[in-house]
């Protein structure tokens, strides 16, 4: 069944649901009225026994019913119990296909999605990761097997599944062979560890980083296939300190990290090849003067070693990843027009 074809059908039920409860509405009006012709009751009580008629809740009589009125009470019945049978099987039809509508809808959103980021667990650590990647505008889906969180999930409008990170086929299914890293981020190492092993045979080119509760544990995942391992409990320890010790840093850094917060913010850019300067020194690039970016340091895509600090004689070679400090639009325009390839065309 194609989109177009289930929208119309719930827009059609949804119709359905609207003039079966008018006419509920109009067998209330009528047997009120019915009661109150038949029996000579007053308005509340016609109305009291139309109801209890209608929900089926048994309640004995509100007064003696002649011969008309049990005949009108059961015509009352039959009409009116069909009629909240008819809109309890429409409202639960009309629920199950929306959900199976915007599931589907999210896969096929999903499945168009490339060169982006799953993100495994939605706890503490995978909220904040998850509004970082939204906000700078990075593509990602999130695994997550909790319903409690997926429904905060939904809320804030992120792709995502319901499964197990474990599983391939929920991995498949969130784009695996087309990520472009997967970020671990569940309550157990042992999870974690499982999880990498699974996606490192999925897509053996997959940057894996992966969260630890404990140093202890790093080694153990870095032997199952992750790339980079974090142990957020000490870098948040680490980060303590420094506010201690270096105050005046910590709080540069901070801004500069947080790209909303400054005019400037730090990033890094891949030196393509056949872009305007692989094979050049920063002076002959007259770097500062074309991009007015700071080069903070040069990561040497051969050695993956890292120069900090580069003198203007530092050659840019294709490969190397530059760490550089500048406006959002100055580091755009550094990586479209500067290390980017060149088009032949």
């Amino acid at each position: 069944m194609d989109y177009a074809h289930q929208s119309s059908r719930n827009v059609f039920m949804s119709r359905e649901l609207v003039v079966a409860n008018l006419f509920l509405a109009g067998v209330l009006v009528t047997g009120t009225i019915g009661y109150s012709i038949i029996e000579g009751w007053p308005w509340p009580d016609s109305l009291y026994m139309t109801f209890i008629t209608l929900t089926t809740i048994g309640f004995r009589e509100v007064h003696s019913l002649s011969n008309a009125g049990r005949w009108f009470t059961i015509f009352i019945g039959l009409v009116g119990i069909g009629s909240v049978a008819f809109i309890a099987t429409r409202t639960a039809q009309v629920l199950l296909n929306t959900k199976a509508f915007q599931l589907r809808k999210m896969m096929r959103s999903i499945n168009a999605t490339s060169d982006h980021y799953i993100l495994a667990g939605f706890g503490r650590i995978g909220q904040r990761i998850a509004k970082d990647l939204s906000r700078i505008g990075v593509p990602f889906v999130v695994v997550e097997m909790n319903e409690e969180r997926a429904q905060i999930i939904e809320r804030d409008g992120y792709l995502y599944l319901l499964g197990n990170a474990e599983s391939e086929d929920v991995l498949r299914n969130a784009g695996i062979d087309r990520a472009k890293g997967l970020i671990l981020t569940l309550p157990e190492d042992r999870a974690n560890v499982f999880a990498t092993l699974v996606a490192r045979e999925l897509n053996p080119e997959l940057f894996i980083m992966v969260k630890t509760d404990t140093n202890a544990n790093k080694r153990k995942i870095i032997r199952s296939g992750a790339d980079k391992v974090v142990a957020p409990y000490e870098i948040g320890a680490d980060r303590m300190a420094q506010v201690l010790l270096r105050p005046s840093v910590e709080r540069f850094m901070e801004r500069v990290m947080q790209s909303d917060a400054l005019a400037y913010s730090m990033d890094e850019v891949l030196v393509e090849d056949g872009s305007e300067l692989a094979g050049k020194s920063l002076k002959e690039s007259s770097f500062r003067q074309q991009f007015d970016a700071i080069v903070v340091a040069v990561m040497d895509g051969k050695t993956n070693g890292m120069s900090f600090n580069p003198g203007p004689d530092e050659i840019i070679n294709a490969g190397d990843t530059l760490i550089v400090m500048g406006s959002t639009e100055m580091i755009s325009r550094l990586r479209l027009e500067g290390c980017a390839a060149k088009s032949l065309f």
